[in-house]
């Protein structure tokens, strides 16, 4: 029976040779079985238990060793050929011949078998497309692998799934090539009668190649296939598509096909032909003119078809053919000074979004001053003592707003400081500056033909900012109704005092201590009779002379 042994090419190869004696084996030879039709034996090692020879000239010299080993309790014993650097030259049978003392013989056959691993399969696709109207399967990939002894094996796949041969649909062709140092090349062309879905499938080959003691595979990179496939219809498209075309727009009208590669494309506008760059004609500043139907013809070289498809486009001129929006009116009700303001009306068409107009227009309301916030003050800067007053009224026609300043001690008017002013979009905005060096009285005055208003300001010397009740005249007939009240009460206390002294005359009047009338329990000081009149909200105080002095006698 024979044995095997395998083992990679330069590797060491262990040729066991065991054999059952009670003693020592007097002799053993080693012998190879040439290859080829010449089976004859070659002697390439001897031992004699005394000497030991390797034959001169054989390819072995130099290379092969044999360690033996003998065990008499169980009378067993062995002689292992070891090989190194083993050669492809080495695949054969290799016999080993055993002598006892009495010159009995046996022998043992083992064959070495030698291994090596290919290289990485290499694939690659054609460089040109395969046409699915091809009727007979076109050649679409190609794998190779080197180096690989025995001889690798390569399977084709589509996706997932290996490739058989298939009459008409697919067909493999292999080239196998032994190199001088008797190795295998591999080369594997794959054949299909392609599809168009085909253009979205992954291609690839998996080799197979045997090692010591089994078979591994390994695998090539995924792959693509160009596939050529006619034109069966024709799609035509303008840009912009989503709105109109106006005047001075630039168009591209782009045809579409759906086929691979691209058919050969001619363009005509209501009939007459047009030149243009592929697939795509372009419209620069277009006009009415442009308007019409325009039509994309496609023809298919390989097959000789044609479709064709058409688009209609409508250019417009704007100051004629469309009217934008018709009319539209903001009412505004209850109008005050919040509703002044600036109004934008801005007219947009859907269909075309660089197409807009806008208009502003500046509302007033017209009325007395109003303001908006009390005088404003800002910290003090305790540097110069100095404090930022800010008074804002809103109004039209606009007002105009005056600062006045005076000393709270002595009454006397102090000079205003430098005033900045600037106008708002409904009113005016004013602001000065003022050193708190003494109590001052700050009051600023808004105005305009319909009216005045005011807002005061206390400031003390410690720069403590306090602020007073608005006070708001009308300039319309205010003063004079004022004035018309304290004629008519001067008159009222005139005429009391005239019945008063009359009656005390006549003596009508008790005068004597027992009747005296107590109008007050404490002794009043003179101008303490402060009168206020108030119209609406505005408002003015009349300090009166009182006459409340020490009683007087009847003559007096």
């Amino acid at each position: 029976m024979e044995d095997w042994v395998d083992v990679s090419l330069k590797g060491q190869a262990e040729i066991p040779c065991i054999y059952t004696l009670k003693e020592p084996a007097k002799m053993i030879v080693w012998f190879t079985k040439l290859p080829g039709r010449d089976q004859s034996r070659r002697r390439i090692y001897y031992y004699d238990g005394q000497k030991t020879v390797i034959e001169e000239g054989s390819e072995y010299v130099g290379r092969i060793k044999v360690t033996h080993s003998h065990e008499p309790q169980n009378a067993r014993g062995s002689a292992i050929l070891i090989i190194d650097n083993v050669q492809l030259s080495d695949q054969r049978e290799y016999i080993c011949t055993v002598y006892n003392v009495s010159t009995d013989s046996g022998e043992g056959r083992t064959r070495l078998q030698i291994f090596n691993s290919p290289s990485l399969p290499v694939i690659e696709g054609m460089h040109t497309g395969i046409s699915v109207t091809v009727e007979e399967p076109s050649k679409v990939a190609q794998c190779k692998v080197d180096d690989g002894y025995p001889r690798p094996n390569i399977t084709w796949y589509k996706g997932r799934f290996p490739l058989q041969q298939s009459e008409g649909e697919v067909k493999t062709m292999e080239l196998v090539t032994t190199k001088p140092n008797g190795l295998f090349t591999v080369h594997s062309d794959l054949y299909i009668k392609v599809e168009k879905t085909d253009e979205d499938a992954l291609f690839y080959c998996e080799v197979k190649y045997f090692v010591p003691g089994g078979v591994r595979m390994t695998e090539t990179k995924k792959i693509n296939i160009t596939v050529h496939y006619p034109t069966t219809e024709v799609t035509l498209s303008v840009n912009p598509h989503d709105r109109l075309i106006k005047e001075g727009d630039t168009v591209k009208i782009r045809c579409v096909g759906n086929g691979k590669p691209p058919p050969i494309f001619s363009f005509t506008h209501n009939g007459d032909e047009l030149s243009s760059d592929e697939e795509m004609l372009l419209l620069d500043n277009v006009s009415r003119s442009n308007s019409g139907t325009y039509v994309c013809q496609s023809f298919d070289l390989d097959t000789g078809t044609s479709f064709e498809d058409s688009i209609n486009i409508t250019v417009i001129n704007l100051l004629h053919d469309m009217q934008l929006v018709e009319r539209h009116v903001l009412e505004l009700n209850n109008a005050s000074y919040d509703t002044a303001g600036m109004y934008m009306c801005k007219v947009t068409v859907p269909s075309l979004p660089d197409l807009q107009e806008l208009k502003s227009v500046q509302v007033s309301v017209r009325g007395k001053p109003k303001l908006t916030v009390e005088m404003a003050a800002d910290p003090v800067n305790k540097a110069d003592r100095s404090v930022n007053l800010t008074c804002h009224a809103e109004g039209y026609p606009s007002p105009t707003i005056t600062w006045t300043l005076s000393d709270q001690w002595t009454g006397q008017p102090v000079p205003v400081p430098e005033v900045e002013s600037q106008k708002t979009d409904t009113g005016v905005l004013s602001m000065i500056s003022v050193r708190a060096t003494s109590k001052l009285t700050v009051n600023c005055s808004a105005a305009n033909e319909f009216g005045t208003v005011n807002v005061s300001h206390k400031i003390e010397a410690s720069a403590r900012v306090k602020t007073t009740t608005t006070q708001a005249t009308s300039t319309k007939g205010g003063s004079g109704v004022i004035i018309a009240v304290m004629i008519i009460c001067l008159l009222l206390i005139a005429i009391l005092g005239s019945m008063l002294y009359f009656l005390y005359k006549k003596g009508k009047l008790p005068c004597g201590r027992s009747g005296k009338q107590d109008f007050t329990k404490e002794k009043a000081s003179k101008d303490d009779i402060v009168m206020e009149m108030k119209s609406g909200k505005s408002e003015e105080a009349v300090l009166l002379q009182g006459i409340n002095g020490d009683r007087k006698s009847p003559t007096e």
